[in-house]
């Protein structure tokens, strides 16, 4: 196919990771596509690259351009070109200074390679008047889903004001209720910023959503019908990964693919609690011992990944090492973990979840039911759609919604184990819950294959693309 497409990645694992996914489903489809970020994040994507242009049904390999990433001119330390690089998960003003700034250099890579399309993050407002400077159409990735955007609109036409009585969202397919603890700073206190991201969308030639129509098609039916920015739901992305790539998607994993496919082939079906809280969720000392507390106690095999943790004589229970993981009840890894490969073993039967939409759609994907525990952004509203929509999770109970791990209030580790026990039970409902993330599964496989939602929405997305260049005469 005779198009060639820049993806342009905001500069955080949860973004870049499926924009990747993304490029190599442009690219097996015959598309030039080409990834540009920064100098310091090409290492964090090059090894799934070469992983993914190994695959000879490719007509034409993924390719990276660099951009040069201000520094200095924003304010930021050398080095911190990606949310990994912070102890703290929030977007600095310093940062999006960079971002912003990102503009000129990207200008100049379009003057030289004349795309034919830009896919760019919602976070880059300016990608929308480059692309039509350029005559060229910009597609915003979402990194989340329809119910979420949604969700968001319903809630920014009402009057809120802080209480902690919870309220219906009203208009919406399904009947449910939030906090005001429990919602994103984008809603309780917008500013400027969100109002260029959400100008940047109106203005662009489309979104693309990793998601697909059969899993929330009420909430994709609502935006089609009041909106006429064009949609394409075309996930989940992570089902175009090949095992190799699972095993090496995202940082360097702190584990080898093959121990922890070892202490897996260990365990009876559907026995295992797979436990992260994403690239970027943290803990305080006192919340990670009231998780150890919880999943000795429910005394369920478990994989627990912790990260920027300090020292596990810090918040682990006295003895806890050789007591729980010296004796193979449990595997503790720190730093990165082959999540796709953990969640898709026969082994694993919960996944407790920060609910960020990666980590949802892969449980999803992999037919896993969740325990969800949501920290920031969005995750809130994601609970919602995993346990009161699609019914496949249990909520443990968290009830402020916080980029500082400090404001959170801590789940007692009582609660996590009653969570675990009745995601892990054997109960009739927890068999319904099990049979209705099958059944997820195998929607979501259905619809990445040739003639699915999803495969279908690319193919009607490339047309479209053809369309617009063979108008612009070239």
């Amino acid at each position: 196919m005779d198009l060639h497409i820049f993806f342009l990645p905001f500069l955080a694992p949860g973004h870049m990771i499926p924009m990747i996914d993304l490029a190599r489903v442009f690219a097996g489809r015959g598309v030039r596509s080409t990834i540009v970020t920064t100098t310091a994040n090409v290492p964090l994507i090059q090894p799934t690259l070469d992983l993914a242009n190994a695959d000879d049904s490719l007509s034409h390999p993924i390719q990276i351009l660099v951009l040069s990433f201000p520094s200095f001119e924003s304010g930021m330390p050398l080095g911190h070109e990606n949310l990994l690089a912070f102890n703290d998960p929030e977007v600095t003003p310093e940062f999006m200074t960079a971002i912003n700034m990102l503009e000129a250099p990207f200008r100049q890579l379009l003057q030289v390679h004349r795309p034919d399309g830009i896919v760019a993050d919602i976070f880059y407002a300016w990608a929308s008047d480059l692309a039509k400077e350029f005559g060229i159409p910009r597609l915003v990735f979402h990194g989340s889903n329809t119910f979420c955007t949604v969700v968001s609109g319903a809630l920014s036409r009402l009057k809120l004001h802080e209480s902690e009585q919870a309220f219906d969202v009203p208009g919406l397919p399904h009947r449910f209720q939030i906090t005001w603890s429990q919602l994103p700073e984008f809603i309780t206190k917008p500013d400027d910023s969100m109002k260029r991201l959400g100008d940047g969308y109106r203005t662009s030639y489309g979104m693309l959503v990793n998601s697909f129509y059969e899993l929330e098609s009420d909430y994709i039916d609502l935006v089609k019908k009041g909106s006429e920015t064009k949609l394409w739901h075309v996930g989940p992305l992570s089902l175009s990964q090949q095992a190799e790539e699972k095993a090496a998607r995202g940082n360097a994993a702190s584990i080898s693919s093959d121990d922890c496919l070892t202490w897996l082939d260990s365990k009876k079906p559907r026995s295992v609690l797979y436990v992260c809280f994403g690239s970027l969720g943290q803990c305080t000392t006192r919340q990670l011992h009231e998780i150890a507390l919880g999943l000795e106690a429910s005394d369920h095999p478990f994989i627990w990944v912790v990260r920027n943790a300090g020292e596990p004589s810090e918040w682990l229970p006295e003895r806890f090492e050789e007591r729980v993981i010296g004796e193979g009840k449990g595997l503790l890894i720190r730093g990165w973990a082959p999540q796709l490969l953990i969640l898709n073993h026969e082994a694993v039967g919960g996944f407790v979840t920060h609910c960020g939409w990666n980590s949802c759609l892969e449980g999803v994907s992999a037919g896993v039911p969740m325990v969800t525990w949501p920290l920031f952004a969005e995750q809130f509203f994601n609970e919602k759609l995993v346990v009161e929509v699609l019914r496949v999770g249990i909520a443990v109970g968290a009830t402020v919604c916080s980029h500082h791990k400090e404001k959170r209030a801590v789940v007692k580790g009582e609660a996590i184990k009653k969570a675990v026990d009745e995601l892990m039970g054997s109960g009739e409902e927890a068999g319904s819950r099990r049979k209705r993330a099958g059944k997820l599964k195998e929607l979501a496989n259905e619809a990445v294959a040739e003639g699915g939602s999803s495969h279908m929405d690319v193919s009607c997305l490339l047309d479209d693309m053809v369309n617009l260049k063979a108008s612009r005469g070239i």
